[in-house]
């Protein structure tokens, strides 16, 4: 089976970047694997890609950043999209040559314009398969709306949680599209897994907004001032960056809490903590969550919507506080910097219980997916949500060019027919 995923930036940092990464390679054992980067704006990725795993780019932005079509905003990717701003007509052109042409058995789009774009562009032939790693719930309504329209030419949806899974059966009306829940993985640790002995919380991520690294610094500040020789170390690199720094200088904490830069792989700084937190206000899934565990870290994290509670087991491998409370999150984080035994207890349990996001269950629960969603395909089960047409679609969703992106999809679609004639 030939496997190509659509992703918005393979040369960037975050948590969609490194389980398209971790999924690709995994099922480069038994299968043919691409990567398509809609956009390039660096010479190498920042994560090390598997060779046998292929990727190319779209646009370059190192070269067209100032081309002309690139300074018209996009007609098909949807403009309630969180990255709308960085679409135009340039890469509405190229997914859209890509998509007419592809010969893979399989395209899984990886965010919700993406997914927009393999629902209404993709040949028949072709299984597409959406993947969201944020929530339904997350969504503008709408843009709601227009995944609603689109997503019925689909043949299946992944979540990377099960409360996802359901409030995508309970909310939206996708008829014959298997929606399904499929956890991130994590590679099996190459390194011993951490002891507990180490004086140190490591937490990592974007610094931005919402992940709360301002929250975790103030209760660190608890930590700190009854056990003045632990750190914490955050590692990542954000908009939150300088924010973050005043806030540490002004608890007085330089000597406490350090800002680590990024850093990839994690696995070498994971194993060099002895607790793992993160306070976001909200994670889709909370990739760092189950890297830590797998190194043998318990996490202190909050119980945000919707990933940590599907993670964590509240007192065995980790703890669940309250979303946006400081005073909770840092007796959570002292409890463990108290109680020695309890610590390593819970590291041990923490690497236990993450074996289930290692990537041999995930891979076979996605090469299943996969090959029905292909094996469907083939046998002509999307053909009553092939005959809705691309034209209704794009009425539905109120594209300016609605006409225009019907006549390239629907011209696309039959020269990818012809040439399999």
């Amino acid at each position: 089976m030939k496997i190509s995923f659509l992703l918005h930036n393979a040369y960037g940092i975050g948590g969609t970047i490194t389980t398209t990464f971790n999924l690709a390679q995994a099922l480069a054992e038994r299968h043919e694997v691409e990567i398509v980067s809609v956009l390039r704006h660096r010479e190498d990725p920042n994560f090390t890609l598997d060779p046998r795993v292929s990727l190319r780019p779209l646009v370059d932005l190192r070269q067209e950043k100032e081309h002309p079509s690139h300074l018209i905003p996009a007609k098909v990717f949807p403009r309630a999209e969180y990255r709308y701003g960085q679409y135009s007509e340039l890469t509405d052109q190229r997914i859209g040559e890509h998509l007419a042409t592809v010969d893979a058995d399989v395209v899984i789009g990886t965010r919700p314009g993406l997914n927009v774009h393999l629902a209404l562009q993709a040949p028949r032939h072709v299984a597409r398969v959406g993947q969201e790693h944020l929530t339904l719930d997350n969504h503008p309504p709408r843009l709601r709306t227009a995944l609603r329209r689109a997503y019925r030419r689909l043949d299946a949806l992944t979540t990377v949680t099960e409360a996802d899974a359901a409030a995508y059966r309970r909310k939206t009306l996708l008829p014959g599209v298997r929606v399904e829940a499929l956890p991130n993985s994590v590679p099996d640790p190459v390194l011993p897994a951490a002891d507990g002995s180490a004086k140190v919380v490591v937490a990592a991520g974007r610094l931005v907004p919402v992940k709360r690294y301002d929250l975790l610094i103030e209760a660190f500040a608890d930590v700190a001032a009854a056990h003045p020789d632990w750190q914490l170390r955050v590692y990542g690199k954000g908009e939150e960056h300088d924010r973050l720094r005043r806030l540490i200088a002004d608890l007085r904490l330089w000597d406490n809490v350090f800002l680590m830069g990024a850093a990839a792989p994690m696995e070498a700084e994971w194993v060099k903590g002895s607790i793992g937190a993160a306070a976001s206000n909200f994670e889709p899934f909370g990739m760092t969550i189950v890297e830590a565990m797998r190194c043998g870290l318990p996490v202190v994290s909050t119980d945000c919507p919707y990933g940590p509670a599907e993670i964590i087991e509240d007192g065995v491998d980790g703890r669940l506080v309250p979303v946006g409370d400081r005073a909770a999150l840092g007796a959570a984080l002292l409890d463990l910097v108290r109680d020695d035994e309890r610590r390593r207890r819970m590291g041990r349990a923490a690497l236990e219980n993450a074996r289930r996001f290692a990537p041999g269950p995930v891979v076979a629960q996605a090469e299943r997916l996969l090959a029905d969603a292909v094996a469907a395909r083939r046998a002509g089960g999307a053909s009553a949500r092939e005959r809705a047409g691309v034209r209704r679609i794009l009425v539905g969703q109120g594209f300016a060019a609605r006409d225009a992106a019907y006549t390239a999809a629907s011209g696309a679609l039959r020269v990818v027919r012809k040439g399999q004639r």
